[in-house]
This record gives C-alpha cells, sequence and structure tokens, in this order.
C-alpha cells in the first residue's frame, strides 16, 4: 500500500470544506487545514476548527494574501485542495505558493458546482463562472498537476426545499417548477462530494482531468423528483410551471443575491447544465464508476428525513 498522500484544505471552515476536511481525515489522510488566527474566536468557525482538531487535523495558520504563510504551509503537504468561495480569483496566489514550493503532486482548485466550461448561465452567474473557467486556463498552463471537481448540484441546498424560494422544508400543497420540468438534473449529498474529491487525489485516472459526480440514482428531471417526494408524503402538489421567459424577468428584476440562486437554478433546471453534454475521456473521468465502493446517498434515501 502506498502512503496517502498528506493534504492540505485552504477554506476548510467554509460551506463545502469542512466535508473535505473531514473526509480527508477519516479516510486517514495526514490532513492540514489552513485557518487565519481571526477565525479561532468566530462564534460559529470556531466549533468546525475544535471538530477538525478532535479528528486529529493540523491546524496551519495562515493566509491567502501572504505568501510566505501559503508556502511554510504547502511545503509541508502533497496534494492542496481549494474550497475558497468569494476569493476564486485570488487562487493565483496558492497557485504562485505552489510554484515556490516545488513539491505538490496535485492541485484541486475551487468549483464544486457544474462545468465551468460548459455551462449557459446567464449573469450574474454567469461571470462568476466564467472567472473559475478563466482560472483553469491559468492551471493548465503553469504546469501544476491538477484535478477539477464537478460536483453538480449540492443536496443539502437543493433538496431540504426543493429549490422553492421562502420555506424552510419541502413544499406540502404546491410547487413552483422552473420550465416544463424534463430536465435532467444531478444532486450529491456534501459528505458525497467529500468522499469522492478524496478519492480522487491519488489517482493516476483523475490525473489533470476533470472528475464529474453523476451518480445514476441521483440524475433526475425536476418533474420526476416532485413525483418520488409526493409517493412519500403521500399526496398530489398543485404544480406552477414558470416559462423561461418569465424566468428570465424575475432574474433581472431581482436583487442579488437572489438574482445569482436563480441565475443558477435557471442553468441547471431549463439549460440542464449537469446534464446536456457527454463526459470525453479525453478531459473527464465519472466518479461513481471509478469509485463504486463509495455508497453514495440516493435522493430517495436523503429525502426520507423530510417526511
Amino acid at each position: 500500500m502506498a502512503e496517502k498522500s498528506k493534504i492540505l484544505i485552504i477554506g476548510g471552515t467554509g460551506y463545502i470544506g469542512k466535508f473535505l476536511v473531514a473526509e480527508s481525515a477519516r479516510a486517514g489522510h495526514p490532513t492540514f487545514a489552513l485557518v487565519r488566527e481571526s477565525t479561532l474566536s468566530h462564534p460559529e468557525k470556531s466549533k468546525i476548527i475544535e471538530s477538525f482538531k478532535s479528528s486529529g487535523v493540523t491546524l496551519l495558520y495562515g493566509d491567502l494574501y501572504d505568501h510566505e504563510s501559503l508556502v511554510k504551509a504547502i511545503k509541508q503537504v502533497d496534494v492542496v485542495i481549494s474550497a475558497v468561495s468569494q476569493q476564486v480569483p485570488d487562487q493565483v496566489n496558492i497557485l504562485a505558493a505552489i510554484k515556490e514550493a516545488g513539491n505538490i503532486k496535485r492541485f484541486l482548485p475551487s468549483e464544486f458546482g457544474f462545468d465551468v466550461d460548459r455551462h449557459h448561465a446567464v449573469e450574474p452567474a454567469g461571470s462568476v463562472l466564467d472567472i473559475k473557467s478563466k482560472f483553469r486556463r491559468t492551471v493548465e498552463a503553469s504546469g501544476v498537476p491538477y484535478t477539477f471537481v464537478t460536483s453538480n448540484a449540492f443536496a443539502g441546498y437543493f433538496l431540504p426545499t426543493l429549490g422553492q424560494q421562502n420555506v424552510t422544508a419541502p413544499p406540502r400543497d404546491k410547487v413552483v417548477i422552473l420550465g416544463d420540468g424534463n430536465v435532467k438534473a444531478i444532486y450529491v449529498t456534501e459528505e458525497d462530494i467529500g468522499a469522492y474529491t478524496i478519492k480522487a487525489v491519488d489517482d493516476p485516472r483523475t490525473f489533470n482531468k476533470i472528475l464529474y459526480l453523476r451518480p445514476s440514482a441521483n440524475i433526475l428531471t425536476f418533474n420526476e423528483l416532485v413525483s418520488l417526494w409526493e409517493k412519500k408524503i403521500g399526496n398530489t402538489l398543485e404544480k406552477i410551471y414558470v416559462p423561461e421567459d418569465q424566468i428570465l424577468k424575475n432574474i433581472q428584476d431581482a436583487p442579488f443575491p437572489w438574482n445569482f440562486l436563480a441565475a443558477i437554478a435557471h442553468s441547471i433546471h431549463v439549460k440542464g447544465d449537469c446534464t446536456n453534454f457527454e463526459i470525453d475521456p479525453s478531459f473527464g473521468v465519472e466518479a461513481s464508476g471509478l469509485y463504486p465502493d463509495v455508497k453514495y446517498t440516493t435522493i430517495d434515501h436523503y429525502l426520507n428525513q423530510f417526511v
């Protein structure tokens, strides 16, 4: 058995980052999290950091904007995973530090959504995804070995409300459906995103490739998703279909961040940006095929908690 790579996660206290840290530690990788000292006094993030410590994670103090601290941290590991959210363009700082350190076997930039090179998102989401796409080109040109992770829709974000606005639970009486509801989307739990990502770090098959998370049981149209939910609650919902021209008008009229979230929903549920292309082996591999040992959570099972 080859030794497991030492993994550094930058942005580990963020939404998806904490799942990556937890899975890396659970899978037996020597796991390091880069944290700012100011984060230790943050009410919510301090709890996350305590959970890291109890899992045996090593905390390294540093900052995305402190080159020396980045280089020092990176020199202690084999793999760097970035899970930053707002600072995607500033990942050039991570790349510069990786190049100076000269010891990194794999870099996984912050993506964890749908494929930023193959989207049809309107503004304001389009330009954000284009920034990620531009950073892909920077990584490819750098010569640093990489894996880009396309995880598709976060189950924990969409499924607890079935993507409905201003509610805290899945609908029991009526449901708003974008477009005709016949476009296939892909939902993956945050824990499974962690599991597949960590599996990929030492895998030669994911070297300089895009890793797509497309677990077969979780590829559903919105109509199929609603039907699944209706069976669970034993009730037929009133369905309100919103045509694309109305969705686009709603996006234009909404303030930030609602316009951004609506643009992402339009991209997923109307444009089909999770599923509207084939994965060519020249650029990508599919995670559930590579790692059949990962017992992923199906949407069917996930929805049971809300019944």
